[in-house]
């Protein structure tokens, strides 16, 4: 079995390394699993001749838990996870969470709030002169200006607020693997400025850089934040992007173009890394996010759907990166040796698992592309939705020996899969384990919109077809459908309107997901501007935490305890207009033939 990157300066010597090149400090547990983002940039690291460790989850109270592996030569490499860790931390209510998945036993407390800006402080104090890069899905989506929900303001690039020497952004491996080779041969860190996907401080913008109002004007008018989120949205294209610089004060925080998309050689060489698979043996107690994950299987990256509320776009970039079939197989034939695996395969996907293979049909490539969604307000005409690939993986990956049953878990697009007929036979009849996960989010046409989505008639075509599919191969299956409440543009009489809609497809929701403004989204811009950035037109906002409890109740209005709670708030909103219409709602509802949870 491979052995874990080491942890303290012992393990380090029994490898025979009294220094290490680089030393990565994460606020996640140590996973030696490709599913997490820390390891997965050591393990690269190492193949490419570097001696690395990792600080898991140190404790951030004193500097002496960031000096278990000693100083560096190169570099500290900082993230805080892979979540954010407000997100971690609070409920989309701002209520404190009492676990962390990521955590051994799932111990809430692990991590602290804003923990890269903790760890390289810690980091400072230990090593003043040594660089710390900052990186992973918190640094990504604070790099530059950006609205914190949690203290209901604007906060400056994550880069000032650290103290950080450079911030890698989206997934890392090119950028961070050529950062550490140019230091090997001798480049000064502070000359270092080109490299793609890196934001660095400088006193002056390169002369091709798009300035994004400063500081000082998003903070003294929406509009000019509305106006730099538009701007960051519309370069994210790794091809025709320009590089970025934003003012604050007297420094500029420079953000180069993204870095360009793995291929399939180069993604198959990250996954086919030696990874044991296994938690580091430092760990005692079970980390709920490896058990969750460590029969899945992870076929590509990005997404090209553009939801106005998800981060992917801001991290992994719209560009579908896929591996080939056989090292998807090599992958699953390690994992079926492994002595807790019972047969099953948990998920084959990405984040959205049938865009694998998918790519761009225009004549460049979407080289030139600036459409921050290929789906949305319509699927492009470049884009090539075959599912040939995606349709034959599955094939392929259920006919292994040892695999007696193959899920996809990890949620499919339904308006794709209107164009996809191989793949939805497939999957209906082979993949689907009981509920199939699909994320309309919302079936109100004027909600879909803003959040960039399609509307509710894609999804009610999706929603016969497969009932339709699955009595034919006769099978009991049903639709889980993913469902927001206080979404940017959504209201109560909206929510009444997706309440009736959910009575009429036979439907029933047992969890509703509370909208949460995250870092670096367009929809987070809506929330706090009030304007759809991109139109700059009036977006209706929830404002209030009994408007947004309310949205969620009114879905759950088949539950007598939510009834009660939601009938409550309407009468002190004055809403009997509502109430009627809810009332009426439940007096005509028939039990639905499909629950779904």
């Amino acid at each position: 079995m491979s052995r874990p990157l080491p942890t303290t300066l012992e393990e380090a010597r029994r490898r025979g390394w009294e220094q290490l090149d680089v030393i990565l400090v994460s606020g996640d547990a140590y996973v030696d699993h490709p599913a997490f983002g820390v390891p997965l940039l050591g393990r690269w690291l190492e193949a490419h001749g570097f001696r690395v460790g990792i600080i898991p989850q140190p404790d951030w109270r004193t500097k002496e838990p960031f000096m278990a592996l000693g100083r560096p030569r190169l570099f500290f490499g900082v993230s805080s996870g892979a979540m954010d860790s407000m997100v971690a931390h609070y409920t989309p209510q701002k209520k404190l969470r009492h676990d962390d998945a990521y955590t051994p036993g799932g111990r809430h407390g692990a991590r602290p709030n804003r923990a890269t800006i903790i760890y390289t402080s810690r980091l400072k104090e230990a090593y003043k002169d040594v660089p710390v890069v900052l990186g992973g899905i918190e640094a990504s989506l604070r790099r530059v200006v950006h609205y914190d929900f949690w203290e209901d303001k604007l906060r400056r690039s994550i880069l000032l607020d650290a103290k950080a020497d450079l911030l890698v952004y989206g997934m890392g491996e090119g950028p961070l693997l050529e950062l550490a080779q140019r230091l090997r041969g001798g480049e000064p860190f502070d000359a270092i400025r080109d490299l793609r996907g890196t934001c660095f401080l400088a006193r002056q913008a390169p002369e091709s850089a798009l300035l994004l109002p400063s500081w000082e004007q998003v903070t003294t008018g929406k509009a000019a934040f509305a106006q730099a989120q538009r701007l960051l949205e519309q370069e994210q294209n790794p091809y025709c992007g320009r590089p970025l610089a934003q003012l604050h004060a007297d420094r500029l925080v420079v953000c180069n173009p993204p870095g360009l998309p793995l291929t399939s050689d180069e993604l198959d060489a990250v996954y086919g890394l030696p990874f044991s698979r296994e938690p580091h043996p430092c760990h005692r107690d079970l980390i709920p996010a490896f058990d969750q994950i460590k029969c899945s299987i992870t076929t590509h990256r990005g997404c090209f759907g553009g939801c106005s509320f998800c981060a992917i776009t801001m991290h992994q970039g719209t560009f579908i990166q896929s591996r080939s079939l056989q090292s998807v197989q090599q992958e699953v034939a390690s994992i079926t040796g492994k002595s807790w695996f019972k047969g099953q395969i948990s998920d084959l996907g990405g984040p959205t698992a049938n865009m694998y293979g998918l790519a761009c049909g225009a004549k460049d490539s979407g080289h030139g592309c600036r459409r921050p969604s290929c789906l949305h307000p319509a699927i492009c005409p470049n884009l090539d939705c075959s599912d040939v690939k995606a349709a034959g993986l599955l094939q392929k990956v259920r006919g292994m020996p040892a695999v007696r049953q193959l899920v996809v878990s990890s949620g499919v697009r339904h308006d794709l899969l209107e164009r996809q007929p191989n793949y939805f036979r497939e999957l209906v009849a082979h993949h689907v384990g009981g509920l199939l996960k699909v994320a309309p989010e919302h079936l109100s046409t004027s909600v879909a919109a803003m959040m960039r989505k399609p509307d509710g008639a894609v999804f009610e075509r999706f929603l016969t077809r497969f009932r339709d599919e699955s009595a034919k191969v006769g099978k009991r299956q049903a639709v889980v459908p993913y469902l927001m409440a206080g979404h940017p543009g959504c209201s109560l009489d909206a929510m009444v309107e997706l309440a009736g809609a959910l009575q009429r497809l036979r439907l029933q929701v047992e969890q509703v997901q509370e909208f949460t403004p995250t870092p670096g989204t367009t929809a987070s811009c809506m929330f706090y501007t009030g304007m759809d950035p991109t139109t700059g037109q009036t977006v209706y906002i929830a404002r209030s935490d009994r408007e947004r409890r309310l949205q969620k109740g009114l879905l759950l209005w088949h539950l007598p305890e939510e009834r009660a709670r939601a009938r409550k708030l309407l009468q002190e909103m004055g809403r009997n207009d509502l109430l009627k219409r809810l009332d009426l709602l439940q007096t005509g509802a028939r039990r639905p033939k499909k629950i779904t949870r």
